[in-house]
């Protein structure tokens, strides 16, 4: 990968990044990430998430301490109530 491509990788993921109201912890959405990392379908990025929760186990990392299960409420559903 070319110097270019890495920077505009970069820069979309600086754009993705997510943090707790203090500013201390950042993390990012898996769905954010989907489409700069380059998976169309979300099927195929989940197998890929769950190899790393496995990779994480077999070093003997902790996969909670690390991964996440989130549910993200989405606009239209938020406004359901509104009518």
């Amino acid at each position: 990968m070319d110097k270019q491509a890495l920077q505009q990788l970069q820069q979309r993921l600086d754009a993705a990044v997510q943090s707790v109201p203090d500013g201390n912890i950042e993390f990012w959405f898996a769905r954010d990430l989907q489409e700069p990392l380059g998976y169309a379908r979300w099927e195929n990025f989940l197998t890929t998430i769950q190899r790393a929760i496995v990779s994480c186990e077999t070093t003997g990392c902790d996969p909670a301490d690390h991964f996440r299960g989130v549910t993200k409420m989405i606009d239209i559903a938020r406004r359901a109530g509104d009518r």
